[in-house]
C-alpha cells in the first residue's frame, strides 16, 4: 500500500532527533523543569492528582509548575516542527508569530464537499509513525516526582473545521447530521488509537488534557441541545477510554463556555482551565466547584513588591481553598513567580492542614 502523501514526512521521520524549534510552545512544553524543592508530605503528583479528583489536597498546586507535558513529536496535529506547511491530514498551517502559535491558512480546504469527506480525507495511518523511539526520547525530560499529562490538541470538533470553513462546519449540524456523526466518530476511533500509543510507548502517563474550543467570547457555539446530540456522543466515547484506562481528564476548551459545564461533568471531565475575564471564577467556583476542578488565571503586576505578591496569594486561598479543587495560574515572571509559588505551598499547607485536622 501506498504511503500518503501528507504521511511521508512522518514515515521517514528520525524520532531519535528533537523537531520543535526553539521558543515555540511545543518545544517549551518538551523542556526539562527544575526540581520542585522542600521536604513535602507527599510527592507533587500525588498531590495534583488529588487535587483534580477532588481528594484532599495537602496544598494547592501551582498550575503548570507542578506538572510536565507529553508533547510528543510523532503526532502531527500541526506541522512539525512548528512552521508553515502541512499536518499529515492535509491542513495546511501558518505561524502567527504575534500570537507565538499557528492557525489554518485562510482558504484551507481539504474537503470540498462533506458528502464526500469518506472519499476525500486521508486518514493518518499511524503504523508508520515509530512512537517507541519518540516516547524513548521525550521521557528523558519528564519529572518523576511531577505529574505527566498529556497534551492531546486538535479535538474532535476543532478536526472538522479545519479541514473546510468554519461556517459550513456548522451548517452540517443541521443538513447532515447523521454523515457528521460518522464523522465524529472516526475522529474518536482516531484519537483512541494514537492516545493508546502515547500511553504505551511515553512512560508514565497520569492525566490528558483534551482540546476542543467550544465558544465565542459571548457563549458557546452550539446550543445544550445540540451540544448533547452532536459533540457529547463521540467526545464521551473517547474520554471514557481515557478513563477506563485510569487517567484523569483536563479540558482546554476556549470560549465562555460555562453553559457547557453540566455537560463537562457529564463526561468525566476532571477540570477544566477556563479562558480569563469571559468566565467568572466566582460563579463556577460556587456552583460547580464541588463537582469539578478549575484553575483559574492569577496575573501578578511585575512592579508588585513581595509583600503584595504574598497577600494576593492567601487572598486566592482564602476565596478558593475550602472545596479543595482549586488551583492558580499564576501568571508572573521573577522574581514574583518565585515569591508566589513560595506563599501558595506554604499557606495552603496550613489551610488544608486546618481544614482537613491533619
Amino acid at each position: 500500500m501506498a504511503v500518503g502523501q501528507f504521511m511521508k514526512t512522518a514515515a521517514e521521520r528520525d524520532y531519535s532527533k528533537h523537531w520543535q524549534l526553539e521558543g515555540t510552545f511545543p518545544w517549551m512544553f518538551q523542556q526539562p523543569k527544575p526540581p520542585i524543592e522542600g521536604n513535602r508530605p507527599i510527592s507533587p503528583r500525588d498531590n495534583y492528582i488529588r487535587c483534580v479528583k477532588g481528594e484532599k489536597p495537602y496544598w494547592m498546586p501551582a498550575y503548570s509548575f507542578e506538572t510536565n507535558i507529553i508533547w510528543p513529536d510523532a503526532m502531527e496535529e500541526h506541522p512539525v516542527p512548528e512552521v508553515d506547511g502541512y499536518d499529515w491530514w492535509g491542513v495546511n498551517w501558518i505561524m502567527v508569530e504575534t500570537a507565538g502559535g499557528m492557525i489554518t491558512k485562510p482558504g484551507t480546504r481539504v474537503i470540498q464537499d462533506f458528502a464526500n469527506w469518506k472519499e476525500e480525507v486521508e486518514w493518518p495511518d499511524l503504523s508508520l509513525v515509530d512512537f517507541k523511539t519518540d516516547g524513548a526520547k521525550i521521557q528523558k525530560a519528564l519529572d518523576p516526582e511531577r505529574a505527566h499529562i498529556y497534551e492531546c490538541v486538535e479535538g474532535i470538533f476543532e478536526r472538522l473545521h479545519e479541514m473546510m470553513p468554519f461556517d459550513e462546519t456548522l451548517l452540517q449540524f443541521y443538513e447532515e447530521p447523521e454523515l457528521l456523526e460518522e464523522f465524529f466518530q472516526k475522529v474518536a476511533d482516531y484519537k483512541i488509537e494514537s492516545t493508546a500509543n502515547i500511553f504505551k510507548y511515553y512512560g508514565r502517563v497520569d492525566g490528558v488534557l483534551y482540546h476542543d474550543d467550544w465558544g465565542t467570547q459571548r457563549g458557546g457555539f452550539f446550543s445544550n441541545e445540540m451540544f448533547r446530540e452532536q459533540i457529547m456522543p463521540a467526545t464521551s466515547r473517547y474520554l471514557k477510554f481515557v478513563k477506563d484506562s485510569g487517567k484523569f481528564i483536563e479540558l482546554h476548551s476556549c470560549g465562555k463556555n460555562v453553559q457547557y459545564v453540566p455537560e463537562m461533568i457529564e463526561m468525566g471531565i476532571d477540570m477544566w482551565t477556563p479562558q480569563a475575564v469571559i468566565n467568572d471564577p466566582e460563579y463556577l467556583y460556587q456552583n460547580f466547584g464541588d463537582k469539578m476542578t478549575f484553575a483559574f488565571m492569577l496575573p501578578i503586576d511585575p512592579a508588585a513588591d513581595e509583600q503584595t505578591v504574598r497577600a494576593q496569594i492567601r487572598d486566592f486561598v482564602d476565596k478558593f481553598g475550602a472545596k479543595g479543587r482549586c488551583m492558580p495560574f499564576i501568571m508572573a515572571g521573577p522574581p514574583q513567580d518565585a515569591w508566589a509559588r513560595d506563599e501558595l505551598y506554604n499557606y495552603s499547607l496550613n489551610y488544608y492542614n486546618k481544614l482537613y485536622n491533619r
